[in-house]
């Protein structure tokens, strides 16, 4: 490759944003880059209205990045002959969806270079065939009229994804495998030795050649195939996943379809009455046309659908997941970035990209890069105070986790194993926050150890099913890069403060925020567990004036639970908007989008800027934080409503 067009720096300062898209390039190189934006995250690189348009490069092209830094128009950069594209650290973080890879290809970009990147991200530039690297003297190499093998850098690349370019792609590779023509690339006769859980998992499910599964350890860095228990996609991603997959087999039927399932959960909830209408003439046809994709594509292949009005319960994926299909020492994959939320049932659980997603629908398998695994270990009483939503907050925003010191190379990954006595006081509701949220914090998943509320919860969901014999327990003496304890007298009630789900602060230290607007809802906040905590602090008081609150119900198991405890009806007593199960907000599709001039504190895990569909700050919060901020109008710790708030 060379430089035949120009170098796009991804940079803190607006203005030099500007400067580049207004003809400017900045003339500079590997030792005098200047600070770079930390996390551009998918939802920057295209925003979640723009992926309800298609997903291929013609139609998202124009709209890659736009409004990063409020400067980025649509087709700027596509307008701009930008060739390179230049970003901070934890480059790629967020969403799974393929279409950001897509997104960059349909702008004219041929290279992206960053300090660091995310797990799904990385995988879905290999898979979709964009060179990366985070050797910033390739851009001076450029500049100086070198003519750059890409090739070279894809060599670079750790074995698998070397052999998946080499193979022309993810799938080409996934034919030639069904074929017989590939045996495994990765030592299947490595030594025993002990194991941690998400190891033990990995090393149970990793294929050896026919249909042999299993092998005595992996380690961090080894790449292998794994075969998977439950596959899972949305209207974002249901329509691409099935396009690319007959594109490379054709009516070849899906294998295992009864471990497969589609979800109507993303657009639900756009057609609502309390939804901008500038938000339901963007977004609600082309939603509905990625709908109606997925729903033909499941039919035609044999995929149950779970929706409304469909044959199996509508709600959020994840939830779903957890109250009807997940199991311990399993491998669950959807082409979600949350899919994480199942670890909390000691499973190994991981979001992937569409193009992940048909491979494993035809293969039965998922390519896995071992991660290495930091050991949290919690004890102490959460006091009926501190929340996981808490917890987890203070832990992906340690410096630990945020600057990713865990890290040595490129193409490194990690995961949390969380135990101790500490948990068995929340419930599993309560517990997948935890796992949730882990990717936000640059993780691939987290898993629970076995705990009693987790054995209790699977006892009485899976009957027929020995779930005791599935739990795996890590072994004495096994290998953790960290292992990290907690006191939960330690933990303070955090928040996120507005951009990044990293930004950690005590709720004590931010002062006193306005809040106009609540949003206690999504996959990380609106399980039983959360509408019950919200509506004991919300009990025998009032909503402050002007401020408004949307509750929405993660499934349709949670909304009649709630409706039969009497919840949703003190929500609507109080003036709060209820809807019917969806993910909603979250991602600007539903009740409760920022509205111009509003300052929102929200349950959900993901805060980036205008992720919620609106350009106003979101701070993260616990569902008790959120209801007690609803009722004085500012961020408010829940005991200051009682006079027992502590400094």
């Amino acid at each position: 490759m060379k430089l035949r067009g120009r170098i796009l720096w991804l940079t803190e300062d607006p203005q030099r944003i500007a400067q580049q898209l207004t003809g400017t390039d900045l003339g500079c190189g590997a030792d005098d880059a200047p600070p770079l934006h930390y996390g551009v995250n998918t939802d920057l690189m295209i925003s979640g209205a723009a992926c309800t348009l298609g997903y291929t490069g013609p139609i998202l092209g124009p709209y890659f990045l736009e409004n990063f830094k409020e400067q980025v128009q649509k087709d700027s950069v596509k307008g701009g002959g930008f060739q390179v594209v230049v970003g901070g650290d934890a480059y790629g973080s967020g969403s799974s969806r393929e279409v950001a890879v897509v997104a960059h290809q349909g702008a004219g970009i041929e290279l992206v270079v960053a300090r660091s990147f995310q797990r799904i991200f990385q995988e879905n530039m290999v898979y979709s065939g964009l060179p990366f690297t985070t050797d910033f003297g390739v851009i001076d190499r450029l500049q100086a009229g070198e003519d750059v093998d890409l090739g070279q850098l894809a060599a670079e690349l750790p074995p698998f994804f070397r052999a998946v370019v080499q193979n022309g792609g993810l799938l080409r590779y996934g034919t030639r495998l069904l074929a017989g023509e590939i045996e495994p690339e990765y030592r299947t006769d490595a030594p025993a030795r002990p194991l941690n859980c998400v190891e033990k998992i990995i090393a149970a499910r990793t294929w050896t050649g026919g249909d042999r599964f299993g092998i005595a350890a992996v380690a961090p860095g080894d790449q292998v195939l794994c075969e998977v228990g439950f596959r899972g996609v949305h209207e974002y991603t249901g329509g691409m996943v099935m396009a690319l997959y007959e594109q490379e087999w054709g009516t070849t039927p899906v294998k295992n379809p009864e471990l497969a399932a589609a979800f109507e959960d993303h657009f639900v909830l756009i057609d609502q009455p309390t939804v901008p209408l500038r938000v339901k003439q963007q977004r609600l046809d082309s939603a509905r046309q990625l709908r109606d994709e997925m729903v033909s594509a499941s039919l035609k292949n044999g995929i149950r659908i779970h929706g409304p009005g469909q044959k199996y319960d509508a709600g959020v994926c994840h939830r779903i997941v957890v109250e009807q299909y997940g199991n311990p020492g399993t491998i669950i994959i959807l082409t979600d970035s949350h899919t994480p939320t199942a670890g909390v049932l000691n499973a190994f659980a991981f979001g992937v990209g569409s193009t992940a997603m048909a491979f494993a629908l035809r293969t039965g398998l998922v390519p896995v890069t071992v991660p290495k695994t930091v050991r949290i270990w919690v004890t102490g009483d959460a006091r009926g105070v501190v929340s996981p939503k808490d917890l987890i907050l203070h832990i992906i925003g340690d410096p630990y986790f945020r600057e990713e010191q865990w890290r040595t190379s490129a193409t490194d990954t990690c995961v949390i194993q969380i135990g101790g006595p500490g948990l068995d006081q929340w419930n599993v509701d309560e517990l997948s926050v935890l796992t949730n949220m882990t990717v936000e914090g640059g993780l691939m998943t987290g898993v629970v150890e076995p705990c009693a509320p987790v054995r209790e919860f699977l006892r009485a969901r899976r009957p027929g099913v020995d779930v005791d014999g599935m739990f795996v327990e890590p072994d004495e003496g096994a290998a953790y890069v960290r292992t990290i304890a907690i006191d939960l007298a330690d933990v303070p009630l955090t928040v996120a403060t507005p951009g990044d789900s990293r930004n950690r602060a005590a709720l004590a230290d931010v002062g006193e925020v306005p809040i106009h607007n609540v949003v206690i809802a999504s996959c990380t906040g609106g399980s039983l567990a959360d509408l019950r905590a919200a509506a004991d602090v919300l009990r025998g008081r009032t909503l402050a004036p002007k401020v408004r609150v949307t509750v929405t119900p993660s499934s349709a198991e949670v909304s009649a639970s709630a409706e039969r405890e009497g919840l949703l009806g003190l929500f609507r007593e109080l003036g709060a908007v209820v809807t019917e199960p969806g993910c909603g907000s979250c991602i600007g599709n539903g009740p409760g989008i920022p509205l111009e001039g509003e300052t929102t504190a929200s349950t959900t895990n993901r805060n980036f800027d205008r992720r919620m569909g609106g350009p106003g700050p979101v701070y993260l919060v616990s569902p008790a934080v959120a209801a007690a901020s609803a009722v004085t109008g500012h961020l408010t710790d829940p005991r200051a409503l009682t006079g027992r708030a502590q400094a």
